[in-house]
């Protein structure tokens, strides 16, 4: 069966197709958009010209990069790649998103959208939403805005930033983050989190609806404790469940304002219905 081909069908960039990158281009593919997927190793190319993505080696660090121009050939590019965790190459990183941003420009991109995450928001024990003003805690956090901050300051194209909460979905049970753990603190903590679904979903409202230029939270509206949650989903998984301090240290709830712009229905809204479903 053919794919369907949209009312607007447009040519789209993956930088990064990982975890999430690589279901966000089998949904555009399905949806009949021309699909462009990047990998930093040949070894993933094949696989992403089995679900019909434009395969491209697309290297790009600090001082260098190895890439086909034809791949910045696109009407809108999502940039999916994060910093890491390792606080001495996150200046890297920006370097490496400087370079992504020059050759946007070169080749007169018009929109970018960048996946960040809710980690510009410090644990401020308050509801953040969209109008609250990030404090980042972490490294990769601050990276994270830095990097947010050089995409809007640009006037060639038009920046989107989703701040995805933490993930979850295949490869990523959250049974596994905290097994056989004990006095784990801030059990009482709200979590935050997205299935890998929602990540996906959402970002095809965002296109669907071009809800361009805006800045999103994207987490479930459900946030039970993270000492309720995390043991379920740890039973759920058979593994050997944690031991939580029963306590409310610092925390957030990460929360949105632009929802009503995509009028998107989260598809797991409840994460302990989500956990019983699981089994």
């Amino acid at each position: 069966m053919s794919n369907p081909v949209p009312i607007n069908k447009k040519t789209i960039s993956i930088l990064g197709c990982g975890w999430f990158g690589l279901e966000l281009a089998k949904k555009l593919v399905q949806k009949g958009h021309i699909v462009k997927g990047s990998s930093t190793t040949m070894e993933k190319l094949p696989l992403l010209a089995t679900y019909h993505i434009r395969p491209f080696l697309v290297d790009i660090k600090k001082d260098t990069a190895h890439y086909d121009p034809d791949f910045f050939k696109t009407d809108l590019l999502f940039i999916c790649i994060p910093p890491k965790r390792n606080t001495s190459e996150q200046s890297d990183f920006y370097s490496k998103i400087e370079q992504i941003v020059n050759a946007a420009i070169k080749n007169q991109i018009k929109q970018v959208l960048f996946i960040s995450s809710t980690a510009v928001y410090g644990d401020t024990n308050e509801e953040v939403t969209e109008l609250s003003i990030p404090q980042p805690e972490t490294a990769s956090g601050k990276a994270m805005l830095r990097t947010e901050q050089l995409l809007h300051d640009q006037k060639e194209f038009t920046s989107t930033i989703i701040r995805f909460a933490g993930l979850v979905g295949p490869q990523r049970h959250p049974g596994r983050f905290f097994a056989g753990k004990t006095h784990v603190p801030n059990g009482k903590a709200p979590i935050n989190l997205i299935h890998l679904n929602d990540c996906v979903g959402l970002s095809m409202a965002i296109l669907e609806n071009e809800n361009f230029g805006y800045t999103f939270n994207a987490c479930a509206p459900d946030h039970p404790s993270k000492q309720v949650f995390y043991t379920l989903a740890t039973i759920n998984a058979q593994l050997s469940p944690p031991l939580f301090v029963d306590e409310l240290l610092s925390w957030k709830k990460v929360s949105t304002v632009h929802s009503h712009l995509l009028n998107y229905n989260y598809l797991v809204s409840d994460w302990i219905n989500w956990l019983k479903d699981e089994n």
